[in-house]
């Protein structure tokens, strides 16, 4: 097994942890559905063209209901953040002076310094605020783009470099590592953020600042790289270094630079490529989101290369992880580390389980695999991913976002501060909030799929079309849907018929049109639609629950495609306790005695006697003792003490 290099590695055991990459995946520009910008209209067409293309996040709008109102949490966070304090140490390094003093946590306190993520945060922000333009057309972020990228020019300028870094050491600690010497942190993770938010710049907000940096950026890369061998370069992969593959991938496919797509290629972690091509699972003991990251980069080297090696390893991970290592919540790992199945029920209920990062970029693997083939798998563990680990990741009150989100019973959600810890998971948090609209359609050149139940419009510019979902899902198993058409149109609406359903009735203005039976699948509806036409798909939710073949009495219940959490209300728990700086002391914050009820009897008898309670998605459970457990959905669990998995006990004699 190659010995890889992770900030996990650096913190000694301490639990921090690996972070995704900004933007969304799944192929730019046309996978995106957003034009380029007018200078990288001589960008190459791709070796390998996605089947799919989603809809211009512009062209989606999201309803009312919990998704906006997190959506709206998060933008005023971003506005909140001030770019002079996120740009303190890139000025310094650049002999610049600051204009703002430095945020705390990962950013400045000395406790982290031996990480070296110092400048992640501003990567994110920049992805972040790409997103939120892009769904919102507020003109405020991309003046935030084109500030902080601005000023990143400048400090290209001042430095004579286009390298831009806020550590501490500043290119010194770069320059280190690219020449092999014994390093501490994860240079080429972090940088990874700034690359990343600088390309959603250009590409989600048409930034041309962020587009100009962005390219002096990537060409240093290309001549700083240049001088190391294959063997050298593979040695240097060793250390965490996020999704470099997929962003020199994005800077071929944005201006046709041969030199970027060979460095896709060589940064493309042959350690972990060749095992997964061949349909090999070795990822036992492995940092978990140090190859997340780099999977998605796999298959969008794929994209650009058409060598089909990289595609198997990416379906392969997403095969492994998705459907054999994954929780009930779509999460996985324990410690941040993927663990031997066989051991589940030593790991499952650890405080450090499911890192909110992890679930971030396998959402991004999985709409990226999506797009090429459109399987019903992707989007069942999307929806299940999305409800129980992104929803369920932040804190509706305040905006902030969870680290892990582990299944120890009775222990709580943990959330970041809003100045003083920018986790890796802060990151992805403020970019998983603001692009919601991403993955709920998309479309090839006769059908529209729909993904995911949420009250949305999209608008399909090129056929004149518009559909309006309305819905209370998950509140009420169905969606109507209704056409708002120039003229009658001949198109296909693709339904998803949910794995989590037994049956699927679909009924177009009133009359049944369509019945499944077949639960993971597709409902096809080819007609010649007219301005009006509604479309009803009525499912069906039930309790159930789910385990692992290792341990069958380690049980989580279900209701649909939702995680029931048996909620312990704030037994010992002071106000705010749940707001924390140091990340590295999950585990141990308000970890006194807690009361746990004890579940007992057979999985499938337990979840056949949950009965609903008295509020929409509330239900109750008779634990051994007779008490009720009252029993809500995981991502309405906050600022309270909850159980997502029990360890049954047998059924009293």
């Amino acid at each position: 097994m190659t010995i890889e290099t992770s900030r996990r590695g650096f913190l000694a055991g301490t639990g921090s942890g690996a972070v995704a990459i900004g933007g969304l995946g799944g192929g730019l520009g046309g996978g995106l559905g957003v034009s380029l910008p007018a200078s990288a209209e001589a960008a190459p067409a791709l070796a390998a063209p996605a089947r799919l293309q989603p809809f211009d996040m512009a062209d989606v709008t999201l309803g009312e209901g919990p998704f906006l109102h997190a959506q709206r949490a998060t933008e005023a966070y971003l506005l909140r953040l001030e770019p002079d304090r996120l740009l303190h140490q890139f000025r310094v390094n650049a002999g610049l002076s600051p204009k703002a003093p430095a945020y705390g946590g990962w950013e400045s306190d000395p406790l982290w310094a031996d990480i070296h993520c110092q400048g992640h945060t501003l990567g994110h922000y920049l992805s972040a605020c790409a997103l939120a333009f892009r769904s919102t057309a507020k003109p405020e972020y991309r003046q935030r783009i084109d500030f902080i990228a601005t000023e990143l020019g400048a400090c290209q300028d001042a430095a004579k470099s286009g390298l831009v870094t806020a550590f501490p050491d500043g290119a010194a600690l770069v320059a280190a590592h690219l020449r092999g010497e014994k390093i501490s942190g994860v240079p080429w993770y972090t940088l990874h953020k700034v690359y990343a938010g600088l390309r959603d710049g250009a590409l989600l907000a048409d930034s041309a600042p962020a587009r100009a940096t962005l390219l002096r950026l990537a060409d240093w890369g290309v001549v700083a790289c240049r001088p190391l061998s294959d063997a050298q370069f593979e040695a240097m992969l060793e250390t965490e270094h996020g999704g470099m593959n997929e962003i020199y991938a994005d800077l071929y496919a944005m201006t046709g630079k041969a030199d970027y797509r060979t460095l896709s290629e060589r940064f493309s972690h042959k350690a972990l490529l060749t095992p997964l091509a061949k349909a090999r699972d070795h990822l036992d003991g492995l940092h978990a989101n140090t190859q997340v990251p780099k999977v998605v980069g796999f298959h969008r080297v794929y994209e650009t290369t058409g060598d089909a090696s990289y595609r198997d390893a990416a379906a392969f991970f997403w095969k492994t992880v998705a459907e054999t290592r994954s929780f009930a919540t779509g999460g996985h790992g324990d410690n941040e580390h993927f663990f031997a199945m066989a051991d589940f029920e030593s790991h499952v209920f650890s405080a450090k389980g499911s890192e909110t990062c992890c679930q971030h970029n396998m959402l991004k693997l999985t709409r990226s695999l999506f797009l090429h083939e459109p399987k019903p798998e992707y989007a069942d563990y999307y929806e299940r991913t999305l409800f129980n680990g992104i929803l369920a990741s932040q804190d509706p009150d305040s905006g902030m976002a969870t680290y892990f989100q582990g299944a120890r019973p009775g222990y709580m959600k943990l959330y970041h501060t809003p100045e003083h810890s920018f986790w890796c998971c802060t990151g992805t948090g403020m970019e998983n909030h603001v692009k919601y609209r991403d993955s709920i359609y998309f479309h090839d050149d006769r059908a529209l799929y729909v993904n995911l139940f949420l009250p949305s419009t999209v608008r399909w510019r090129e056929k004149g079309a518009e559909l309006v979902q309305e819905t209370r899902f998950p509140e009420e198993p169905r969606t109507t849907l209704r056409w708002k058409l120039a003229k009658p149109t001949d198109l296909t609406l693709n339904l998803r018929h949910p794995r989590w359903s037994r049956t699927a009735t679909v009924r177009v203005n009133g009359a049944v049109a369509a019945r499944s039976a077949a639960p993971g699948s597709r409902i096809e509806l080819a007609r010649r639609w007219q301005d009006g036409d509604t479309v009803e798909l009525q499912l069906v939710m039930e309790p159930g629950f789910e385990s692992a073949p290792a341990a069958p009495n380690v049980v989580a219940f279900t209701y649909g495609p939702l995680v029931l959490a048996g909620a312990l209300g704030a037994q010992g728990l002071a106000k705010g306790a749940d707001i924390v700086v140091n990340e590295r002391e999950y585990g141990r914050y308000n970890d006194g005695p807690v009361q746990v009820p004890v579940l007992a009897g057979d999985p499938a008898t337990l979840a056949a006697a949950i009965r609903p309670g008295a509020k929409p998605l509330e239900f109750t459970l008779a634990a051994a003792d007779g008490a009720p457990v009252r029993l809500i959905p995981y991502h309405r669990i906050a600022h309270e003490r909850y159980a997502t998995y029990w360890k049954l006990a047998p059924t009293p004699a």
